[in-house]
Order: structure tokens, then C-alpha cells, then sequence
């Protein structure tokens, strides 16, 4: 074995005990859905059920379209943000409008969904708002910022879902904070 160098790190199994937190709570922060959830688990009350673990098929809905959010309509979505807002505003690039046709196709392929599943429901997960719907507010508020967030006009009940959850205090309170 070569002697130790200042270089040298332990891998995060090898940790001290003392330091699993920290690694534990850096961990989590890579991983914004994990601690959203952990955050909707401890401050659970009956009026703010967002996961509703307590029904298995309701909580089976909310897992569905939150793994739907997270790898298909972020996938296609997320693109369109960061050619249209984050890639000029931050890096001084400009739009690559190649990529920006593609994923707004892929997006639209998505919407043809959420358009057909919110026929039957208020929100994605049932007729009731969960952590699935809040999960879409970061980056549909950017994407409503672009050139293209007039897509939505193209889906009347995506549309009136997103300003379904755009209408909430907690939501508007926070878009506030935020700068498109």
C-alpha cells in the first residue's frame, strides 16, 4: 500500500461516523425530488397530504407521475430552459435552436398525455393536488419565461392545471423570489 497522501480521500462507505451526516445531507442536496420528499414527509399534516402515503393506490399515483415529471417531461422540457434562458443569460450563448425543435417536440409528445390524463382528473395523480403536480413548478416557471411558453396554449386543461397550481398563495409567494 502506497502511505497516505494529503490527495487522498475515503470512499463514502469508508466515512466516520461522525462525518455520515454531513455526507448523508451532501448526498441529498445532489438530489433535489429526494428532499423535496423528505420535506413533504416531515411536515405531513391531514390538510398538506402531498405523497398520500396513507392510500396505496393514490400514493402509487403520485410515485407514477412523479417519475413521469422527473424522466420524461423534465427530459424534454429542461432543454428548452436552458438553450432559451440559462445557456444566453448566464454563459452569453446563443440559443441553439436545433436542440430547442427537438425537445419541444418531445415536449409536445408529453403534453398530448398530460392533456388526455387531466381530462379525467383535476391533477395528474387523481383530483387532488400532490407532490406530482408541485414537482413541475421549477422548471414550467422558467419554460413559461421562453419564447414558447405559449405551448400550453395548445393544451386547454394542461393550461388550466398550470394555472391551477399558479393560482396557490404558497406558489405565488414563491414565484415572486424567482427571476425568469
Amino acid at each position: 500500500n502506497a502511505p497516505p497522501t494529503s490527495h487522498d480521500h475515503n470512499p463514502p462507505f469508508l466515512v466516520k461516523l461522525d462525518q455520515l451526516f454531513c455526507f448523508f445531507t451532501h448526498a441529498l442536496h445532489a438530489e433535489s425530488r429526494a428532499v423535496a420528499k423528505y420535506v413533504a414527509r416531515k411536515y405531513k399534516t391531514d390538510e398538506a397530504d402531498l405523497l398520500r402515503e396513507g392510500d396505496h393506490s393514490e400514493a402509487a399515483m403520485v410515485d407514477v407521475w412523479t417519475e413521469v415529471e422527473a424522466h420524461t417531461y423534465s427530459a424534454a422540457l429542461s432543454p428548452i430552459v436552458y438553450e432559451c434562458l440559462i445557456f444566453p443569460l448566464m454563459h452569453g450563448k446563443p440559443t441553439d435552436e436545433k436542440v430547442v425543435d427537438e425537445s419541444l417536440g418531445k415536449l409536445r409528445k408529453v403534453l398530448e398525455v398530460y392533456e388526455e390524463r387531466l381530462s379525467k382528473h383535476r391533477y395528474l395523480a387523481g383530483d387532488f393536488l400532490s407532490f406530482a403536480d408541485l414537482n413541475h413548478f421549477p422548471y414550467t416557471f422558467y419554460f413559461m419565461a421562453t419564447p414558447h411558453g405559449a405551448l400550453f396554449e395548445s393544451y386547454p386543461r394542461v393550461k388550466a392545471w398550470w394555472e391551477s397550481i399558479m393560482s396557490r398563495p404558497a406558489i405565488q409567494k414563491l414565484s415572486a423570489t424567482m427571476t425568469p
